[in-house]
């Protein structure tokens, strides 16, 4: 790949990662349109380190005090005694604050996907990439997105949230592994389906998407590195384009989160469910006329 087509995967990745569209659907998409190669898996993995980059630096603030209040709940509780006499009372359990539960219900909701994608990875590398799958799971995460906005309450902010919904978020995620559904669009689903409100679950999207991607995109480093073999029509990018990509991906993902969240504050999500029907259709239109491949 030359400089300008890394520079164009690293937009779309950018832009796509965080929307609920799906980057996968358009990393395979948009380069079989520009009569490119599309992007290894592993080579995918990897830039998303770059949309990571960016949820780290948007939410720098949140997410050093998430981790605080993680670490100070794994400390043993200590009791404090009351000015007014020898009575003893607790302090406030650190395992209860807001921090703690954040933190608590994202390290929990990473664990499904982690177990779900080491059991599938195969499928999810091999024949999940199939652009029938992408269409198909475009048109359905569509139809489930805009059911869990139209008829869930979503009347809690993200202060409200317990393990259990971090949990019920996580195996929500677990979609994303099928190319096309959208990891923000997955989540956020399972969000609006916990009653959290569209900017809360977009946060918590975003927030939750931290460990799991980290991890996909160090675990692939090795198969960039080591030449791995790729599928036909694949292509395993250069270091140099890796890093092109990942940096544009980054500048282009923080922008992207900053757009959404302003966007969900007072628009629901029909843009994108519309969008990602038309592009379904318009993905299995394409491969009836032969001018894409599965």
């Amino acid at each position: 790949m030359d400089i300008v087509s890394s520079v164009v995967i690293g937009v779309v990745q950018g832009v796509t990662e965080f929307l609920p569209i799906s980057s996968t659907a358009h990393l395979k998409i948009i380069p079989a349109l520009l009569g490119w190669k599309e992007p290894s898996a592993a080579s995918s993995a990897v830039i998303q380190l770059g949309t990571v980059a960016a949820v780290l630096v948007y939410f720098a603030k949140d997410l050093g005090a998430i981790t605080k209040g993680f670490l100070r709940s794994l400390m043993p509780q200590k009791n404090t005694v009351v000015a007014s006499g020898d009575a003893v009372a607790p302090d406030i359990d650190p395992r209860q604050t807001t921090e703690a539960r954040q933190g608590w219900a994202i390290i929990l909701g990473t664990i499904p996907i982690i177990v779900v994608a080491l059991l599938l990875k195969k499928f999810i590398e091999n024949d999940f990439r199939s652009l029938y799958v992408i269409a198909g799971a475009q048109i359905v995460g569509a139809l489930a997105l805009y059911a869990a906005d139209k008829l869930a309450p979503k009347t809690r902010t993200l202060d409200t949230i317990t393990v259990k919904d971090g949990i019920l978020v996580g195996i929500a995620q677990c979609f994303a592994l099928v190319p096309g559904m959208s990891r923000s669009g997955s989540t956020m689903t399972g969000g609006f389906l916990t009653g959290l409100n569209r900017e809360a679950a977009t946060r918590f999207a975003f927030l939750l998407s931290v460990p799991a991607t980290t991890l996909a995109g160090l675990f692939e480093l090795k198969e960039v590195f080591k030449n791995a073999p790729v599928a036909p029509g694949e292509v395993q990018l250069s270091t140099p384009d890796l890093i092109i990509a990942t940096l544009v991906s980054g500048l282009v993902g923080y922008a992207s989160i900053a757009w959404l969240i302003k966007l969900l504050r007072t628009q629901d999500t029909l843009p994108f469910v519309v969008y990602r029907v038309l592009l379904g259709i318009g993905i299995l239109l394409l491969l009836r006329q032969g001018i894409l491949t599965p």
